[in-house]
């Protein structure tokens, strides 16, 4: 049965395929697959034959991303993903104690729901927070240094419809709320943002820094980050600055001494200029960097040298070249390989008998070539 989807997420669909440029639309398609999962909790058939409908796409290759990444869920999947590591680390820690005492609690196995629809249990190769182990996450939130007698707790706390505060982050959400953030759009629960907060090892580092006054150096955190407009404005006003200092007179201090003016006379600043970014699209860097020539200004890809002083070879040159080495690598054809012969076959069971004792006609058969033994 084909899944019509509501007026609500065809418009936050449209708002999604707006915050991209008109020719790369098909970047919407990762926020628009977690949008269709938000109204199904899961991606549906339905939902990759909306995806490619609305980004003029083919099935398949909405297919093929919604199958890559483990966040999309091919099947039906419960309002809160139970997600136990089992990884080295947490495994050593007890981490499979916990999901082997949670599926036989729940009675499901990895990727299965519990009957209510509330829970879908699964094991984790890593859940990237190894100084907190053994962990779980419901929904990606984090409940650190679980056992299972607390993940136990968890898990009957959600099956009841309350809501347990994560170690770290924000209040929990279902599947479906949580996939409408992924996909773009503020949660607008009551406090959905409150609560919460970092874990002691992961500020740890900061604290040693603080301790021991290590900082990165000239670094500013109240500098904001320019875009290329901007930075484009301010090079084109301290290249004016610079022109107008080095026509005025030289300053009494350095008359007659011809030391050059310093920056900040120059800018007006001490702060360094700042180069604007490349005007050279993504793609065009990156396929650059894998195929240089002598013309690319980015010559140092790893890996590759610009060629000099050679010519490329033409077309025709490859077309020969590919037509040469087809001729010398003749397709297989239908005949049996060396061995299959039936002739081959009868004498080596013959000698294998007549090794073992048997006598008879197998004493004595033609071989392949006609000639008795």
């Amino acid at each position: 049965m084909t899944t019509t989807f509501s007026d609500e997420t065809r418009a936050r669909a449209r708002a999604i395929i707006a915050r991209y440029p008109a020719d790369r639309s098909r970047s919407a398609l990762l926020p628009l697959l977690h949008l269709v999962q938000s109204e199904e909790g899961y991606v549906s058939p339905a939902g990759v034959e909306f995806c490619a409908e609305v980004l003029g796409l083919n099935k398949a290759q909405v297919g093929a991303v919604a199958t890559f990444y483990t966040m999309y869920k091919r099947r039906p999947t419960g309002d809160y993903l139970v997600s136990v590591c089992t990884n080295t680390m947490c495994n050593v820690l007890g981490g499979q104690e916990v999901y082997d005492t949670l599926a036989e609690h729940l009675g499901v196995g990895h990727d299965e729901t519990t009957a209510d629809g509330k829970i879908t249990l699964e094991h984790a190769e890593c859940l990237a927070a190894c100084d907190y182990g053994p962990v779980m996450t419901v929904n990606y939130d984090f409940f650190d240094g679980v056992d299972p007698q607390s993940a136990l707790g968890v898990v009957d706390e959600l099956r009841a419809g309350g809501r347990p505060m994560p170690t770290r982050g924000a209040r929990l959400c279902t599947l479906k709320e949580m996939s409408v953030q992924l996909a773009g759009f503020a949660d607008e629960r009551e406090g959905a943002v409150a609560d919460g907060g970092p874990g002691e090892p992961t500020l740890r580092g900061l604290r040693l820094a603080e301790q021991h006054g290590i900082s990165v150096p000239g670094f500013d955190p109240n500098t904001p980050i320019r875009s290329k407009a901007e930075a484009d404005k301010a090079a084109a006003e301290a290249k004016a600055k610079a022109e107008a200092t080095k026509s005025a007179p030289a300053p009494a201090g350095n008359a007659g001494t011809g030391a050059p003016a310093r920056p900040e006379q120059a800018t007006g600043s001490t702060a360094p200029d700042v180069k604007a970014p490349d005007d050279k699209s993504p793609e065009t860097r990156a396929a650059e960097t894998r195929q240089p020539d002598a013309s690319t200004a980015v010559p140092d890809a790893p890996g590759t040298k610009v060629p000099a002083d050679t010519t490329p070879p033409s077309p025709r040159d490859a077309q020969e070249a590919q037509a040469a080495g087809a001729a010398a690598n003749p397709p297989a054809g239908d005949g049996k390989p060396a061995g299959d012969e039936a002739g081959a076959q009868r004498r080596n069971l013959s000698e294998a008998e007549a090794g073992s004792g048997a006598t008879g006609a197998g004493s004595a058969v033609a071989s392949e070539t006609g000639v008795q033994k």
